[in-house]
């Protein structure tokens, strides 16, 4: 079994005009704040020239902080369309600076980030920001909750880390493809 020891996280919750970030160290079974903030846009002109500013400043934080992996919340599915298409448009941006600098990627739902620091999927910003401030032990929350977002994604990710790990009882891909039934799909319906 492969054990996590000691990793940093990048955690990103994209926006075309305020993108949120988290920077968490997983040591051992123990979490540390690096750092967390927002890249303020709502100055910039141009949605393009918006989302330059997102890789670049996302490679900043990666050539910074040298994360591990990188959490990415996924873009929410609401009514809009057009903000949607912004927001997967932030959300790629800050993809691919992740994969120019090779870094793996995970993406949660908004629901799935909420639940796993709240315990419930419609948590508003609030009762996230909360909950961070008592779970990592945050001095003061940020004026804006974005940043928190970001903070959340990548602990969710934290949370997710024995859902990475290799199946102890398997030494071989074959082993694992034979115990899982993977070759033969009516095998488990004839034991």
């Amino acid at each position: 079994m492969t054990i996590i020891k000691d990793r940093v996280i990048l955690g990103i919750d994209p926006g075309t005009n305020i993108m949120g970030y988290g920077v968490i160290h997983e040591k051992g079974k123990t979490v540390e704040v690096v750092a967390f903030g927002i890249v303020d846009m709502r100055k910039m002109e141009g949605h393009f020239n918006k989302i330059k500013h997102i890789y670049e400043r996302t490679l900043q934080l990666i050539d910074g902080f040298n994360p591990d992996e990188l959490a990415i919340e996924a873009p929410f599915q609401g009514k809009n369309v057009q903000s949607m298409l912004k927001l997967g448009r932030a959300q790629g941006a800050a993809i691919s600076a992740a994969l120019t600098r090779t870094i793996p990627i995970f993406e949660y739902a908004p629901r799935k980030i909420k639940l796993a620091i709240t315990g419930t999927g419609s948590a508003s910003k609030e009762q996230v920001a909360g909950m961070l401030q008592k779970l990592l032990k945050l001095e003061e929350l940020p004026d804006k909750l974005d940043a928190t977002d970001g903070l959340a994604a990548a602990l969710c990710h934290y949370y997710q880390r024995d859902k990475f790990k290799s199946d102890s009882n398997c030494k071989s891909w074959s082993d694992y493809v034979k115990q899982k039934n993977l070759l033969d799909p009516n095998a488990k319906k004839r034991k």
